[in-house]
Formats: C-alpha cells, structure tokens, sequence
C-alpha cells in the first residue's frame, strides 16, 4: 500500500467586503475498499459562524459553512492522510447483457447501492442528444461480450479519440459540446464515460478524488501545481464497483485518492456556495497537492 498527503486549498478573493456567505465542501476523503482515511479535517478562513458536518446520501462527507460577518476572502483547507491499497485486476466477467438484467432484479440494499446510478442526470443532458452516447458506447458492447471488456475498449476509445484540452471547457461547458469538439477535461470524460454506459443500461457513478501525477524528467515537483481529478466507477457484479480512469485509460484506476461519488459533478463539486453583498468581481485560486510519503508501508 501507500501512504499519501493531500492538501486542497480554495482561496476567493472579493472585489469588496460581502456581508454574508455559506459554502458546501465535498473535500474529505472516505474510505473504500482499496484506500483507508488515516485522518482529515477542513480548516476555513475567516472562522465560520456556523459549520456543520453531515454524510450526504451517497456516503460522502459534507461540510457546510456559513460567514454572517464582513469579509474580503475565504480560505478552505482541507488536509488528509490517506493508505491506498493495491487495486487487483479485476476476475472475469459476465455478459454485459446478463449484467443489465440482473440491475433490473437487485433488491434492498442492493438496489439501492446500484440503481440510482443508472438513471441519467443533469450533466449527461446538458445539449446532448441521448442517441449520441448510445452511439459512442454501443460499438464496444456486441453480443457475448463481457462487461469490464467493453469498459475497458471505450474508455480506450475516449482516451485515443478525444483530446486533453484544458482551454476548451469549464464546469458549465455542456457535454454535447464536448462531444461535438471531441476535447475536454477529465470532468468531460468521466461524464461522457458515465452517460455512455447509462446508455447502455448499466449503473455508473461520477468519481471526484485526485490522481499522484509525476514531473517532467530533470524538473523538481512544483508545489500546488496538482489538481482535482474525476473518473468513473461502473458496478460489475460480483466484482463490485470498479474504477475506470478514461482520460488516463486506466483499468482499474491506480494512484488514486477517491473522495467522494455522485451521479454527476453537481454532487461532489470541491467546494460551492453563495455570498451577498456589492455586485463586484471574485478571483480563485486552488492549490493542489498530493505527496507520496511512504510505499507498503
């Protein structure tokens, strides 16, 4: 296993003093079966009036704060410990097919892990023609063919297909757009990806974490120059929810962080919220990093 830190700060800066604001974070990581929390915890600026801290109803860990007091800029820091654990390749598989059948059949529990999952959501709607991610996914998925099979040969297909591009789009570009353009951010793929297999009929989930990234040969690590990251889980059966990286094109998805998973950004976004004062502009700065401390530790 290893052993990560991770710091996520989000700093806004208001063009004047704003008397009122409240904020949600979703900035903790939580435990899985391949990675254990060893500690977190969230610091604002200036001190909150009010904070409370909840498990929403997808499991993750919310923060929500409220500043009732003048103030030119908020601060979240968010800090935390974290073992990731080995990822095995996952066992062979069932017929895709099989598998839709068998969501159509989950009870309890079971059916209430899964299946809200499987419904489309407001990001996969955004100036999308349903048929076009139906079309993007349905080459990969012929008869006999076994469910991670086909995840794995379309998110190789995004990877090789669509281009990295962070100037094309923002948190509100729509995914038709995306699609149209064929480039994006990994918040694009893991939409395109999760909307493609709805499509399909299979339950994906939208995954907010961070990924370990490496420097250029010959150039030291530069300090806060990581970022969020997002990819996609799809639930496989009797190997559970595994995780497909398709802007990396990794299957199962290595190095790692997960905080949390939703149906779309909407439920996981780092951190959102309002304020009220003057009509006035706002900047924001976000410094990530994520620092390997120790392997098989």
């Amino acid at each position: 296993m290893t052993l990560y830190l991770v710091t996520h700060r989000t700093l806004y800066r208001y063009g004047a003093r704003v008397s009122d604001g409240y904020s949600v974070a979703t900035l903790m990581p939580r435990s899985t079966p391949h990675q254990t929390v060893l500690s977190t915890g969230v610091v604002v600026d200036p001190a909150p009036d009010e904070r409370d801290e909840r498990t929403d109803q997808f499991g993750n860990q919310v923060i929500h704060v409220g500043l009732h007091h003048p103030h030119d800029q908020l601060e979240v820091l968010a800090t935390s410990r974290v073992e990731v654990h080995d990822v095995d390749e996952p066992a062979p598989d069932s017929g895709w097919r099989e598998l839709v059948a068998r969501i159509d059949t989950l009870e309890a529990d079971a059916a209430l892990d899964v299946r809200p999952f499987r419904a489309s959501s407001g990001f996969m709607t955004q100036g999308v023609d349903p048929m076009a991610l139906r079309s993007l996914a349905q080459e990969h998925f012929g008869d006999g063919v076994g469910v991670l099979d086909a995840v794995a040969s379309l998110s190789h297909h995004i990877y090789t297909t669509f281009e990295f591009d962070p100037s094309f789009s923002q948190v509100a570009t729509p995914l038709g757009d995306v699609i149209a353009a064929r480039r994006g951010v990994c918040q694009d793929f893991a939409h395109l990806m999760v909307g493609a297999l709805r499509s399909m009929g299979l339950a994906a989930r939208y995954v907010s974490g961070y990924i370990e990234t490496e420097s250029p040969e010959g150039m030291a690590r530069m300090v806060g120059a990581d970022a969020s990251h997002a990819w996609c889980s799809v639930w496989a059966g009797d190997a559970g929810w595994v995780d497909v990286d398709p802007t990396n094109d990794h299957m199962p998805a290595r190095r790692h962080v997960t905080v949390g998973w939703g149906r779309d950004y909407a439920d996981v976004a780092p951190v959102r919220g309002v304020v009220i004062g003057p009509s006035v502009g706002q900047t924001l700065e976000v410094a990530v990093d994520m620092v390997r401390l120790a392997d098989d530790c």
